[in-house]
């Protein structure tokens, strides 16, 4: 007879199935809640590719958790099922580009996915060849198998230029195609993304543009009830939902904010014992929830937008009563980080940039204020975040 090592837990007195709390989870039957009408305006901008026609480029923005992802990769995959009923060969491609942020990672990742090697005989290795190789390739496979696809660059803002914007928006102008039309989904959550973007690419990327707004307690808590069968029947306290609820739409309007409180509440109860997910383990598991969204939202951020915010942060820190510091006061401490890193400092208007990114993503607050007649008008920052939790994360990323 084995013997059982008593270390693991075999029979989880609180979960069932934790994979429910995932956010990329289609729960009833691929239902996506609060966003019927963005999915529509979606499936109306990539709707002739299901007759094999060029489907509209896309730019989708909108803060963390808000479905921005999961709903092109919804109307992407019905897409592909409709165009298959009118006789079109269509299929899409996911490129994270915080993970892929060079060009020639994203084009790599493209092709292989779109790649049927047994089918066109193409080879897409990962490394190893240029990044011109691996566009003739992606056009080769394309043109081989495809009528129309659809290509999704999520976080599209980590990309490290446009080059892979212009090559693939103007892929058929150019004649690199001669039978697959393509369609791009942009996605990020810098409502400023295209202010950088290079002229001839917004040009002919930014045809439709979609901006999604965080949700309201009442779609969250949907969000998370359709997400009750995670847990075993009877072990969550009536209050646990809606009281996460409550906090991720009073704060963000996050849905993966509000998962991640529900699944830490369940992981609170069962690392201490307890028989049930109490209301009460919500607010420890909302700060855990904190510390991993912001963590998230700065993650592949550049270490200048660290710089500006590690020293708005030691500012809250220093003076926690105030209701916001000027930008030449944030100025005057992210010189001195710069020298400290042995960094080169951005421009004070760069700088400024940085700030309204922050604001955004709704790790701080601006507010305009006027001096009077000798200093005339300022803006005031402010952090939204718990200084200490920012500070944590900055310096554990460093």
């Amino acid at each position: 007879m084995v013997e059982t090592d008593e270390l693991f837990i075999r029979d989880d007195p609180i979960f069932v199935n934790k994979e429910l709390l995932e956010i990329n989870h289609l729960p009833d039957e691929g239902r996506i809640v609060g966003r019927d009408e963005e999915i529509k305006l979606l499936a109306n901008a990539v709707n002739p590719a299901i007759f094999g026609q060029s489907p509209s480029n896309i730019l989708i923005y909108g803060k963390t958790g808000t479905g921005k992802s999961l709903c092109a990769k919804h109307v992407s995959g019905r897409l592909v099922d409709a165009a298959r009923s009118e006789g079109v060969t269509a299929a899409f491609a996911y490129v994270d580009c915080a993970q892929d942020t060079t060009e020639t990672q994203a084009v790599q990742t493209i092709a292989s996915s779109f790649n049927r090697a047994d089918e066109t005989g193409i080879n897409v290795p990962d490394k190893g060849i240029s990044t011109a190789t691996y566009y003739k390739r992606l056009w080769r496979i394309l043109d081989a198998s495809y009528d129309v696809v659809l290509i999704i660059l999520d976080e599209i803002d980590k990309l490290a230029d446009d080059a892979i914007l212009m090559q693939l928006s103007r892929a058929g102008e150019a004649g690199k195609l001669t039978d697959c039309k393509i369609g791009v989904v942009g996605i990020s959550n810098k409502i400023r993304y295209k202010d950088r973007m290079d002229e001839r690419v917004k040009s002919s990327l930014c045809e439709r543009e979609f901006v999604f707004p965080p949700y309201d307690a009442s779609q969250l808590g949907e969000i998370m009830e359709a997400r009750r069968d995670a847990f075993r029947e009877g072990v969550l306290d009536g209050g646990v939902i809606p009281r996460a609820a409550a906090l991720a739409a009073r704060e963000h309007g996050d849905a993966r904010k509000a998962i991640d409180i529900l699944r830490y509440a369940g992981e609170i109860a069962q690392s201490t014992g307890a028989e049930r997910v109490r209301e009460g383990f919500v607010t420890d598991a909302r700060k855990r929830a904190e510390t991993d969204r912001f963590r998230e939202l700065i993650r592949g951020s550049t270490p200048h937008s660290r710089y500006v915010l590690h020293a708005l942060t030691i500012l809250s820190l220093n003076d926690a009563g105030s209701e916001g510091f000027r930008t030449t006061a944030i100025y005057d401490v992210y010189e001195e980080i710069c020298r400290q890193e042995g960094a080169e400092t951005l421009s004070l208007r760069r700088v400024r940039d940085l700030l309204k990114e922050h604001a955004f993503l709704d790790i701080i607050e601006q507010s305009r204020h006027s001096g009077g007649s000798a200093e005339g008008s300022y803006t005031r920052h402010r952090l939204l975040e718990d200084p200490t939790v920012v500070r944590d994360v900055l310096v554990d990323g460093e």
